[in-house]
């Protein structure tokens, strides 16, 4: 089969496409024909070292395609299946070899580029807005990088919850993708705080930040008393050490930097959250943007245009 490699960590350069041995299912495990991989900037993490992993390794984290073949112990699963996975190594590929506890079945009226597009970030968005901090009617929201691929989900999952949401964008395109999304107010990152601030009066409730350095601040100060910053990404950069006298000066804030893991650590905790996020694409209440596809040989492109922060919505490598 033909991957995307790294052998060594560094720019987009490192990505190599080349023939690579075909996986095999171990008991447990299931062989997919992958269909889309999805691109996350957890794989520039991957392939920048930042988040090391033994080299050589297949990059990817997110897929759905086909199964193949089951390994031994595999119930429920059968041969042509349209499956759905996040979280396992080995994505950027034609075949994968996925842990069938992780497998998502995708349901009728999703095909594998939706599912492909949604998993992975349908998932953050939802543990995000259910579980790191429980959106309510009435709560005043503010989504970093409203028109990205977790943010534009998000504004979607908070207003399906009631609250009001302030987005921040780049961009005239990327603030018209984030008001159709439902974003009540949208603003450009120069001066954020301040604008929330006369937008609500007292600061939101929450700060989703996957941006990082450039705006930590800044999202710090746009809460209210007894707000929560939920830093789930680091687009721009990691964030400098934090005093944490800086959260009792804001007004007893909270801080908390969530990944997907533990949001997902159990089978029907992992079900729940995949059943709500096929269940609302299947309904139309939550709508997928696939802003580009591109060849799998052409994921060094991908990385450099998700970097450069040139896209919206979802990349997808197709195999």
């Amino acid at each position: 089969m033909r991957a995307i490699v790294v052998s060594a960590t560094g720019g987009p350069e490192v990505l190599t496409y080349t023939d690579h041995p075909d996986p095999e299912p171990n008991p447990g495990e299931v062989l997919v024909d992958v269909a889309a991989s999805g691109v996350n900037f957890i794989d520039v993490y991957h392939r920048l070292g930042r988040y090391p992993l033994s080299l050589p390794f297949v990059l990817g984290n997110e897929g759905a395609g086909t199964v193949a073949a089951v390994g031994e112990d595999v119930t429920g699963l059968s041969v042509g299946d349209t499956v759905a996975w996040a979280g396992v190594m080995g994505s950027y590929a034609e075949k994968a070899v996925v842990p069938a506890s992780q497998l998502l079945a995708v349901p009728d009226g999703i095909d594998a580029e939706q599912a492909a597009a949604v998993t992975l970030q349908g998932l953050t968005a939802h543990y995000l807005a259910h579980s790191t901090y429980e959106v309510k009617p009435g709560d005043d929201v503010l989504v970093h990088a409203a028109a990205g691929g977790v943010g534009l989900l998000l504004v979607q999952i908070a207003k399906l919850r009631g609250a009001r949401v302030i987005g921040t964008v780049s961009t005239e395109e990327k603030e018209i993708l984030a008001r159709q999304a439902g974003a009540d107010d949208v603003l450009r990152y120069d001066g954020f705080a301040d604008a929330v601030r006369d937008l609500t009066g007292s600061g939101v409730h929450v700060v989703y930040d996957g941006v990082g350095a450039a705006t930590f601040d800044a999202s710090l100060a746009s809460l209210r008393p007894r707000g929560m910053m939920a830093l789930y990404g680091q687009a721009s950069g990691p964030v400098p050490p934090v005093d944490p006298q800086v959260l009792a000066r804001g007004g007893s804030l909270f801080l908390t930097r969530p990944s997907m893991g533990p949001y997902i650590a159990t089978r029907d905790e992992l079900a729940w959250r995949a059943s709500d996020i096929f269940g609302w694409v299947a309904s139309g209440d939550l709508r997928v943007h696939i802003s580009a596809r591109y060849p799998l040989s052409e994921a060094a492109q991908a990385h450099q245009d998700l970097e450069a922060r040139r896209t919206t919505g979802k990349l997808l490598l197709i195999p």
